[in-house]
């Protein structure tokens, strides 16, 4: 038997962090090769695996092994992308010896609980679940198949494996004084803990909830009867679940439920903190919702080499590293596009998960003003974009397609597939200016900004997010001046564009080729900003503080 099917730290624990925590999340974005995250969700949640085990802390981690990972993002024949779907295998994950069983629909469904131990990628334990075993029918190991799943009954399914089989899986490593749910996809989990004796003070003790997006499809809602029909409140009578959680409609906000049985919950940034008690302020019995800023782990994202550089205040050192880092991302640019970008060009990267919201074609608006743009004379632009779209939102990979389409044969225009973390790693690495460019405020955090920050690339965004905590325009980013958010969509995205070309014509691009003393203060100001502020330990730290053991 392992010695991962019971509560295990290789470490003895710190004093400071002696709370017992099970991490619910349904994605974990930990390493290249575990393939088991979407997005800025899972990278928040392996950089939090990353520091508790850095802080020795008495963490846990529960997630599901999805069999297809996310999806593979390849190329069609004309270069645009593709959703492909193949088998994961991951040999250095271990059997804990665990298997569960969870009833969905009346139906008994085994869980198998695997473990990534800490020594393979410097974490705490991560338990990860799967229902693809023998022991299940094939519809019951489709379950973990498919991460964020399109059907609703497979989506309900896959919390209920999340919070009631993870549940379990705790209880059997020992138990746990505290259960933090990383959004509300574990939610069964609070109503696991309800059953075993009706007392909702106890189950608010014990349960953390953390709430990630103002989107509305971030926010999950689902019928009540489809849900009870599904077991997903257990054998607790649907009139008690819709006493202790408010819930007297026929939709259910999951949300606003965990919002309601969590002792207290958290935003992902302090705007995002204020958002979310300003949306969810209207309705009664809900948690104390505070504010910590995700984070990321530096260790894990910041180039060392450039570091030293900028420990040592050698700016010579400093702007050949740079150069330096550019060149994997762009081996990977004449990989996937047959361009050759140059080390010594500005480079504009826009990259993360493909969302209206999040206007991945803000800078083309006006193709012939960004044309004219990026073929500068003497001034040239490169522009490298990146990101996975919702594989079922037509909508985005509209966009993206769109964007191969119009880079098709531009020598300095490059769309790239396979956004995962090395793509990530490479596109901040090699990044001069890392462009974020949501609807504020609908960005909850952002963190790409974080890490892009960590190796060099100075931030041009709109200020949201994670921002109006760490930028200052002109001193260690470029700012998107503030649009008035009651403005219809239309009216802000021309706001923003006009800000945004202004801002790149008349200072960022001046700054890069004229002034390039300027330009390396700035970079270093934001190297030196970003961390520790904005490094994982300290986000680590501050769960801990105010909210496990407060």
């Amino acid at each position: 038997m392992s010695e991962y099917n019971k509560w295990y730290h290789p470490y003895d624990i710190n004093p400071k962090y002696t709370e017992r925590v099970a991490y619910f999340s349904m994605e974990f974005g930990i390493h290249q090769a575990l393939k088991i995250y979407s997005g800025g969700l899972g990278y928040l949640a392996g950089s939090h695996m990353r520091s508790a085990y850095d802080l020795r802390q008495n963490m846990i981690g529960i997630g599901m092994l999805w069999k297809f990972g996310y999806y593979d993002q390849v190329r069609n024949d004309d270069n645009t992308m593709r959703v492909q779907f193949s088998d994961k295998y991951y040999t250095f994950l271990e059997d804990s010896g665990i298997v569960v069983p969870v009833i969905i629909h009346g139906n008994t469904v085994w869980v198998k609980a695997l473990v990534l131990k800490p020594e393979i990628f410097g974490t705490v334990p991560v338990y990860l679940l799967t229902t693809d075993i023998p022991e299940n029918d094939y519809l019951s190991q489709t379950i973990s198949h498919m991460l964020y799943d399109p059907e609703p009954a497979a989506r309900i399914a896959q919390s209920m494996v999340l919070g009631i089989g993870g549940a379990k899986v705790v209880e059997a490593l020992g138990g746990a004084a505290r259960y933090h749910m990383n959004e509300a996809h574990a939610l069964p989990l609070a109503f696991y803990l309800y059953a075993k004796n009706h007392h909702l003070a106890e189950v608010k003790e014990q349960l953390i909830f953390t709430t990630h997006t103002p989107e509305k499809a971030g926010n999950e809602e689902h019928d009540i009867l489809l849900l009870n029909k599904m077991t997903f409140f257990g054998d607790i009578h649907l009139d008690e679940v819709r006493f202790i959680t408010g819930m007297h409609g026929q939709m259910f906000s999951h949300t606003l439920a965990a919002l309601r049985l969590a002792r207290i919950a958290n935003g992902v940034s302090q705007l995002h903190g204020e958002v979310s008690r300003d949306m969810w302020a209207g309705n009664d019995g809900i948690c104390e919702i505070k504010a910590i800023t995700n984070a990321q782990n530096v260790p894990f994202w910041r180039d060392e080499a450039l570091y030293g550089a900028f420990e040592q205040n050698n700016d010579e050192a400093l702007v050949r590293r740079k150069a330096e880092m550019k060149k994997p991302l762009f081996e990977m640019v004449a990989d996937q596009t047959g361009k050759l970008f140059k080390t010594d060009v500005l480079t504009i990267v826009w990259a993360r998960r493909f969302a209206g919201y999040k206007r991945a074609d803000l800078l083309l608006r006006d193709l012939h003003h960004f044309f004219n743009l990026i073929n500068r004379e003497g001034q040239p632009v490169q522009v490298i974009w990146a990101g996975k779209p919702y594989p079922f939102d037509m909508g985005a990979i509209e966009v993206f397609n769109k964007l191969v389409k119009l880079s098709y044969k531009r020598n300095n225009f490059a769309v790239l597939t396979g956004y995962e973390i090395e793509l990530s790693r490479k596109l901040k690495q090699g990044a001069d200016i890392w462009l974020n460019t949501p609807r504020r405020p609908r960005e909850a955090s952002g963190t790409s900004g974080m890490t892009a920050a960590m190796n060099g690339a100075i931030n041009f965004t709109v200020q949201d997010g994670w921002i109006p905590e760490f930028g200052r325009h002109g001193e260690n980013s470029f700012l998107f001046p503030i649009v008035d958010t009651s403005l219809p969509e239309y009216e802000q995205d021309e706001q923003d564009y006009a800000n945004m070309m202004q801002i790149l014509e008349q200072e960022i691009i001046p700054a890069y080729y004229q002034n390039r003393k300027k330009w390396v203060q700035i970079m270093k100001q934001s190297m030196r900003d970003v961390a520790p502020m904005f490094g994982a330990d300290r986000m680590a730290d501050e769960y801990y503080t105010n909210l496990y053991q407060e």
